[in-house]
């Protein structure tokens, strides 16, 4: 009899032995999670997601939990997980005695749910490639960085920090020394560029094999420009331009960006699509930068001295707004200012272009001088002039973490919560889907296998 019940023991742990050995032990478990879909606007409930190295290794139903552990869980408590957001223009600057406040902004974005941002040029460079490298090794909390390195702009550029090129000479010396330092993409200005020089920048980067997106040269031809090759167009007045009747002849007059109001009235929808079509099928990316459009239209008018965010920029950073407001108060007294009345215009293409297939980017356009518009918030701000303007909210989102992948060639890593793809998520407590505000009811964020909660980024930040 003892003999049986001791075999009966053996058999017991051995059959708990393997039980165990069934277990696969990953990072991170998130359980009960209710997961995003932008891709087909759906929420799959009650999921968990096994992460290591950062990476997705499993997602099943919860009924499948038990198969497997984890040295940390967090319980997502039915709450929503979507991707982190991506933000496709932003800007690091301000010379070096403003590279700690650009540093801190790295947590701002974070607070927000923004795990990715595309740096769209400055003057602090080797600062930004320091923090991108301390990020990626998990040592820096912050979102991943995309940058540009400094801007390329005529003989006298409007950016500390840019490159002046005239000539093609000029041209390979400055892309030499921004492949040397490995940029992810070449940003074009329009401070002082002639067209020729800005097409011949465009042809040498396309040789090169590097990406490039721009300001458009009010004397150049954006669709000339597709021709050359470019890749993406920062901001929606040169969309404008292109699909107004009138653009070559006011471009000849040499009338700048003063020639907005009346691009605006000759507007004409069909020439619009047109453009739309071409930047369609040459994959070139436009980033429509709506909210900060409006924040600078209004400057002069509206009150940001009790804006709350205000409170998490450095002093240094602030003061940089004043050149914003001095230049809006000049515009003011010479009757000029170009930018009142675009908004409508602006609102009115994002349906079309995103019907055409147009590949829209979501971008803040935030940092230091450019007043007012708050790193990390403003992504949100841009997500809902996007859905005023027409999108749905899975519509936008898409213009931000399905989008900015995209650019870069990296949608097999980015875009949804799958097999495979990099574990950057946030935890809303609100459905995005049925409202886009509900994408500020964040209660976690996932970076680097790490959970932060945005009242921890936020806490003494600045302060």
């Amino acid at each position: 009899m003892k003999k049986i019940i001791f075999s009966c023991f053996i058999l017991f742990l051995f059959l708990s032995c393997k039980e165990e050995e069934k277990k696969r032990s990953f990072d991170l478990l998130i359980t009960n999670a209710s997961i995003v879909d932008i891709a087909k606007d759906q929420i799959y409930e009650k999921r968990f997601l096994a992460i290591s190295n950062n990476t997705i290794q499993l997602v099943e139903n919860m009924e499948e939990i038990e198969e497997y552990e984890s040295s940390e869980v967090l319980d997502a408590e039915n709450n929503f997980v979507m991707p982190g957001l991506w933000d496709m223009h932003v800007h690091f600057r301000g010379g070096d005695s403003l590279i700690q406040e650009n540093k801190e902004l790295l947590k701002l974005f974070l607070a927000y749910g923004v795990t990715t941002v595309r740096d769209a040029g400055g003057d602090i460079t080797p600062a930004v490639l320091d923090w991108k490298k301390s990020i990626l090794e998990g040592s820096l909390a912050g979102p991943h960085i995309f940058t540009s390195g400094t801007k390329l702009d005529g003989e006298n550029p409007a950016w500390e920090g840019s490159i002046p090129v005239t000539n093609s000479e000029e041209i390979g010396k400055a892309l030499d020394s921004l492949e040397k330092i490995n940029v992810d993409y070449v940003k074009i200005y329009d401070g002082s560029l002639t067209a020729e020089t800005y097409y011949d920048i465009i042809d040498k980067a396309e040789a090169r094999g590097l990406k490039t997106t721009s300001h458009v040269p009010m004397s150049a031809r954006l669709l000339t420009a597709v021709d050359h090759g470019l890749d993406g167009v920062e901001h929606l007045y040169y969309i404008a331009k292109a699909g107004s009747p009138l653009a070559d002849s006011l471009s000849r007059a040499g009338v700048g960006y003063q020639m907005m109001p009346q691009i605006a009235e000759s507007h004409d929808e069909e020439l619009a699509n047109e453009v739309y079509t071409k930047l369609a099928a040459n994959d070139v990316s436009v980033t429509l930068t709506l909210h900060i459009n409006k924040v600078l239209a209004n400057i002069l008018k509206d009150d940001h001295s009790k804006d709350s965010l205000r409170n998490y920029v450095g002093e240094g950073i602030q003061k940089t707004y004043q050149k914003r407001i001095q230049g809006a108060k000049r515009a003011k007294a010479s009757g000029s200012n170009f930018k009142e009345g675009l908004d409508e215009l602006f609102a009115s293409m994002v349906v079309p272009m995103y019907e055409n297939n147009v590949n829209i980017l979501a971008g803040s356009d935030s940092g230091a001088f450019n007043s007012f518009v708050y790193s990390g918030e403003s992504l949100h701000l841009e997500l809902e002039a996007m859905v005023n303007s027409g999108l749905t909210p899975a519509q936008a989102l898409e213009t931000s973490f399905i989008n900015g992948p995209k650019f870069f060639g990296l949608e097999d890593s980015y875009g949804s919560l799958e097999k495979g793809k990099i574990a950057d998520m946030i935890v809303l407590e609100k459905n995005p889907l049925e409202e886009i505000k509900n994408t500020r009811s964040i209660k976690f964020v996932i970076k680097n296998n790490k959970i932060y909660t945005p009242g921890d980024l936020l806490k003494n930040l600045n302060n």
